[in-house]
Order: structure tokens, then sequence, then C-alpha cells
């Protein structure tokens, strides 16, 4: 694949695990990057975290997300990252795929969770239909210590072999 496509790695990130990956695989790659922002995010502390943000998986829900800084549109390959929530893809970016014209595109997925991907690479992978999805990779607890260095690595790698001409 050419280093000269356009690439772009576009993400939510609630925590900063998704964003840690996407910032890895953007440097490896020479993509830009489009960080995903709901106009009114979940709160990340406490347990009520995973209560909605299930409950919004669960419901399909589609936040309202802040202005693109970025247009996919310009973009060849997209690299499109999540945290796991709720065995499948944040709502954020069900709000992204349902407003963001994406076909014909190259696309890699990948993923953050703290023990299981469930259905959200299938998931993705329904929702993007009519582009060509050239890779997957999911990452456990990518910040937690002692293995920072080591997702960053195993992202770095990953995104190097899908941009190798």
């Amino acid at each position: 694949m050419s280093n000269q496509l356009r690439k772009l790695v576009v993400f939510y990130s609630l925590e900063g695990n998704t964003r840690l990956m996407a910032s890895a695989i953007a440097a490896a790659s020479g993509a830009d990057l489009l960080e995903l922002k709901p106009e009114q995010d979940i709160n990340p502390q406490g347990f009520m975290k995973f209560f909605w943000g299930g409950r919004q998986v669960m419901t399909k829900k589609a936040p309202p997300l802040l202005p693109l800084a970025k247009d996919p549109a310009d973009y060849e390959l997209l690299f499109i990252g999540t945290p796991v929530w709720a065995f499948s893809f944040a709502p954020a970016l069900n709000t992204f795929f349902h407003t963001s014209e994406i076909k014909g595109k190259k696309v890699a997925l990948f993923c953050c969770h703290e023990g299981g991907r469930g259905k959200t690479f299938e998931n993705m992978r329904r929702e993007l239909a009519g582009n060509e999805i050239i890779g997957e990779i999911d990452f456990i607890a990518p910040r937690k210590k002692g293995m920072v260095d080591e997702n960053e690595e195993k992202a770095r790698k990953w995104a190097e072999a899908l941009v190798r001409p």
C-alpha cells in the first residue's frame, strides 16, 4: 500500500486509552488525527459511566458531536478506533458512521478494552459496508502500568505494516 495515500485516524476516547493508541498509529503511519468529541460527554469518573455508556450502546444512541476538524471524505485510508462499550463500539462512532460519507475507503479498525472486544469489529464492519477493511487489532488495557510501551509498539508495527508499499 502506498505511503502517498492520505491517511486519517478517527477515534473516540473517554479515558485516554484509545487516544494513546490513535496517537501511536498516526505517528507510525503519517496520518492526521481526528478525535470525535460529543457535545456532552459521559463523566469518566465512577461506576455510572458503565451504566450510561452501556445504555447508550444498547439503545443505539447517536450523541451530537462537536464539529469535525477534518473531513474524512478527503482521505483514502481511515484508521477508526473506539473503546469497547457493552461489547460494541462507543456511541460517538454511531454518530460518525451515520453523519459522515464513508464509502470506497480503505479502513483499518482498532479497539481498546479491559478483557473482551465482544462484537465490536463485527458491528463496525456492518456500519462500514462499501469499504475495504484492511486490518483489525485490539489492545488490552493500553495505559495499564507496565503495558504502555508494549501497546504503543504493537500499534506502531501494525500501522507500519498496513501502509508499507
